[in-house]
């Protein structure tokens, strides 16, 4: 498994649409194989996707992240876990034991809203309730 998460300072960077570098692990039998820094920085932010693709990410841990860039993921076949938070040294912990989406990494006010989807007006974008909050998506 390969998996990309989103960094700044030391922590899952806030908002993946202008993130600008990314932790890429390679996962096998519990523990990480690898694991390499490399840049997202992009003219656009769907040269973000883009970079992933070429890596060969299939699984994206990030911050919060638009609905656009989200699509756009799903339709490279990379996996989504958005609106996720915390120190990196520990998402990757969690990642290697295969315990990812884990509700203690959601964004603050993402809480409670994990593996679901919602729908209606306002999908996502955090107005009653029907924000994304570190779900699981698969497509």
């Amino acid at each position: 498994m390969r998996t990309a998460l989103t960094i700044w300072d030391g922590r899952i960077s806030p908002v993946f649409d202008v993130c600008r570098e990314a932790l890429i692990l390679d996962v096998a039998g519990g523990r990480v194989v690898s694991a390499t820094q490399e840049s997202l920085e992009s003219p656009t932010p769907f040269g973000k996707v883009e970079r992933l693709a070429a890596l060969g990410v299939d699984t994206l841990v990030c911050g919060a992240v638009s609905e656009p860039l989200r699509r756009a993921l799903l339709a490279c076949g990379i996996r989504v876990h958005g609106f996720m938070a915390g120190e990196i040294h520990e998402v990757v912990r969690v990642i290697a034991s295969g315990a990812l989406p884990d509700p203690s990494f959601a964004m603050p006010g993402c809480r409670g809203r994990q593996m679901r989807r919602r729908g209606g007006r306002g999908q996502g974008r955090g107005f009653g309730g029907r924000g994304r909050g570190g779900r699981d998506e698969r497509s």
